[in-house]
């Protein structure tokens, strides 16, 4: 998940997101750290071949970045299923890399297409995962999965109740490079997709226009909490109140 900062909390630069998961609510757990992503991945398939074969998310522009059209069917279910950082009764949580979309037209490799061969990979046996709750293609983050449609339902409920009410249901912490001015507020920022490297990522804008919102910047707003403070450099808990989080 890309973390921007804004003016508003004192012109502190985030040096790293730590650590991403969702707020309890009803039937929802709270998703342990998540590990990173590319260290996992990379581990997992350097444990069965040479160590000098390159991984899924080597060589890539960016760290933790996943082209799918580089993989099969196989070898994305490997990533994804090393990407698991919870599974619970129905439930399952993976660290989603940065890349890789959803849901897409058919004969494209998005998590969506790759849910019954990572069911089966998991000793679900009949009961096919679902999408619960997940990121963009041009962001990382933490995927929610169901094996019980009936949760898988009920969350999606929750998500969408509390998305419409601007109550937060994800929380993310990341370290700042300076301490806010404030303990605690709001930071209002504009994102945009911006191509860069043959890759699309969000990026922050400045004063956006009127024709930057109709070209398709977003206007997000997020509460921050300082958590603790230590050599110049803070602990922020960041909760999006706009968008799917």
């Amino acid at each position: 998940m890309l973390t921007v900062l804004a003016p508003e909390m004192g012109g502190c630069r985030v040096l790293g997101q730590v650590w991403g998961g969702w707020r309890r609510g009803p039937g929802v757990r709270a998703a342990p750290t998540a590990s990173s992503f590319g260290t996992e991945a990379r581990h997992q398939q350097q444990r069965r071949g040479s160590s000098k074969r390159s991984g899924p998310l080597d060589d890539q522009p960016f760290s933790g970045l996943l082209r799918p059209e580089n993989l099969s069917r196989e070898e994305l279910v490997d990533v994804l299923r090393a990407a698991v950082v919870d599974q619970k009764g129905p439930l399952v949580t993976l660290n989603k890399p940065q890349g890789l979309p959803v849901t897409g037209k058919p004969g494209e490799l998005t998590l969506l297409s790759v849910l019954p061969e990572l069911s089966q990979s998991l000793g679900l046996g009949e009961r096919e995962l679902q999408v619960v709750r997940a990121s963009g293609k041009e962001t990382s983050g933490l995927v929610l999965l169901s094996s019980c449609p009936q949760t898988a339902s009920r969350l999606q409920k929750f998500f969408t109740h509390s998305q419409r009410a601007r109550r937060p249901t994800v929380t993310y912490c990341a370290v700042t490079d300076g301490i806010p001015a404030t303990s605690e507020g709001t930071i209002q920022a504009a994102l945009k997709l911006e191509h860069i490297d043959g890759v699309n990522l969000v990026v922050p804008v400045k004063s956006p226009s009127r024709k930057d919102i109709l070209e398709g910047v977003k206007r997000t707003l997020s509460y921050f909490r300082v958590v603790a403070t230590g050599s110049g450099c803070a602990l922020v808990q960041l909760q999006p109140l706009t968008g799917p989080g």
